[in-house]
């Protein structure tokens, strides 16, 4: 059957605009005049009232598992005011909710950068004045910290004799006590030991992502999501897809970024037969993905200088890997036809990717297109973007942090150095793909507030504007998050923009967003979305 959406503005993304558009078993069939679509006595029409249509969105980098999961948990996104205003929403939760004597309560989303009171970490004590007899866990927004109360340390059986893990570390007090503050890799010392979810419990949380996200006009994610609990063997992972995808569950279209953080489970992965691209049009295995440094939020993204405001001078943040294990993994990955994203925010950590791909590349001459990446890629130098564009790598990039990033860049490394980094536009303009996400749970799936934020360059609430000149328009921002995004995991011949014979994956939005004020995109509604020519979500009439 075709149908036929028309009186509306049809953005494309092939640089014109239609009327109208046909959409028959699941794909574009046309795209033009009215008059020239009107083929089917039989078909059904849609009258758009004028409204724009965009392709569908893509967020290039998320965490849909670990998303589902947060939506259950206590948001602490609203109460990082402060430092007791974080306690008192968790005092409230569990006085509320009433959870047995020894039941896990854990929250995320607080910044102590928004702290009023004291702009400090939470510790073991202040989560002990919440509660003695739940153990408690709080996970920092950026998801690279986190801090337990003693209950929880005891549940995990951290003490001063715990060793330090490798590619992370907790915090120790003068005495050689541990505080509960938990940093990178050290994170699963103790969020390792939350009982696991069920495969059941998987599904329904990727149900409550899928949800929201189409309720944002995101049609297409690219994920990582294997390790989103430890102890949860990957396959559990891969099957819970499966699974929903046979019932006819997936919403979202999912390119899995495969972290696979250690040598021994890279092997495994690929002994099983899993190479990137592999699966169907609602899931395929993507590429593997790395953490090489941290955030710089907590300081622990990995600069090739100190921060300025570090604790101690000599602060550059945290290797994840040495030289030597970085460089075999991603020479195994790409040896074996892996595409691969490493996950680099500090110009150091990047420096230490770029050679690790350059020695792949020397290690395997006659592999062609790998469109290797960086993830974040925001503390960058010039040498860093001529790399981007000599390599041919993937930058994707997440316009939403500068909400947050525009008031704590120059403090943490300094104005000069700060004037090279984000650098969006220059990207661009050296033929550098370039796709956007949200890092969500890190920020909300907020497509419009990151269209808004990469074409203003400006908090969102208009405080602080960072580096005006790397500002995107309004079609190159849409571009980021629809034909880009399909670049990156080798799917624009289906998807990324509205053209004949794609996949008929769009979004309904109230108005034109090239023309609205820019300062009002964000505020701009999400009406329908559809997967395939099938409406997944429908804004409610006020």
């Amino acid at each position: 059957m075709r149908e036929i959406y028309y009186n509306g503005v049809i953005y494309t993304g092939t640089g014109r605009d239609a009327e109208a558009m046909a959409v028959e078993d699941g794909r574009i069939a046309g795209v033009g005049n009215l008059t020239d679509l009107e083929t089917c006595s039989d078909a059904v029409y849609h009258n758009l009232d004028g409204h724009f249509v965009v392709p569908g969105f893509n967020d290039s980098h998320m965490h849909l598992l670990n998303y589902g999961h947060t939506l259950k948990l206590v948001d602490l996104t609203a109460a990082t005011s402060s430092l007791e205003a974080m306690c008192s929403a968790l005092s409230h939760f569990i006085s509320k909710e009433k959870p047995a004597p020894g039941t896990w309560v854990v929250g995320r989303g607080w910044n102590h950068d928004y702290f009023q009171d004291e702009k400090r970490f939470p510790n073991r004590y202040d989560l002990d004045r919440v509660s003695t007899e739940h153990p408690i866990l709080v996970i920092r927004a950026c998801g690279h910290i986190a801090c337990a109360n003693t209950k929880a340390m005891e549940a995990a059986g951290i003490t001063r004799m715990t060793p330090q893990p490798e590619g992370g570390c907790f915090d120790m007090d003068e005495d050689g006590e541990p505080v509960g503050i938990f940093r990178e890799f050290g994170v699963d010392l103790i969020h390792g030991s939350i009982p696991k979810p069920t495969k059941k419990e998987l599904k329904q949380y990727l149900r409550l992502a899928m949800r929201d996200l189409n309720s944002r006009g995101v049609t297409s994610s690219q994920t990582d999501d294997l390790a989103a609990f430890p102890g949860v063997p990957f396959e559990t992972v891969l099957e819970a897809y499966r699974e929903l995808e046979r019932k006819g569950a997936m919403t979202v279209r999912v390119y899995e970024q495969c972290l696979l953080p250690t040598m021994k489970q890279l092997e495994d992965f690929l002994a099983r037969g899993y190479r990137t691209g592999q699966g169907s049009v609602y899931f395929k295995i993507g590429p593997l993905k790395l953490l090489s440094d941290g955030s710089l939020g907590a300081r622990t993204a990995f600069l090739s200088q100190p921060y300025e405001d570090g604790e101690n001078p000599d602060e550059r943040g945290i290797a994840i890997y040495s030289q030597e294990e970085l460089e075999k993994l991603i020479t195994l990955a790409d040896g074996a036809g892996m595409q691969i994203a490493v996950h680099a925010i500090g110009d150091g950590a990047m420096e230490m990717a770029v050679r690790a791909y350059e020695r792949a590349m020397e290690a395997n001459p006659d592999r062609t297109d790998r469109r290797h990446g960086i993830v974040h890629c925001q503390i960058t130098t010039g040498r860093l973007l001529e790399a981007f564009r000599r390599l041919k790598l993937h930058a994707y990039i997440q316009s939403i942090f500068l909400d947050y990033d525009n008031h704590i860049v120059e403090a943490r490394i300094g104005a000069e150095r700060a004037g090279e980094t984000y650098q969006f536009k220059t990207l661009l303009s050296m033929g550098v793909s370039v796709s956007n996400g949200s890092d969500c749970p890190v920020e909300r799936p907020d497509v419009m507030a990151g269209i808004q934020c990469a074409v203003t360059r400006t908090t969102l609430d208009g405080t602080k504007t960072f580096l005006k000149e790397q500002a995107l328009t309004v079609e190159e921002a849409i571009s980021t998050y629809t034909a880009m995004g399909a670049e990156a995991s080798f799917e624009e011949q289906e998807k990324g923009t509205l053209s004949v014979g794609k996949l008929a994956d769009f979004a309904v939005l109230e108005r034109d967003i090239r023309a609205c004020a820019p300062d009002r995109i964000k505020d701009t509604a999400v009406l329908e979305t559809y997967v395939g020519g099938v409406c997944v979500y429908k804004k409610e009439k006020s």
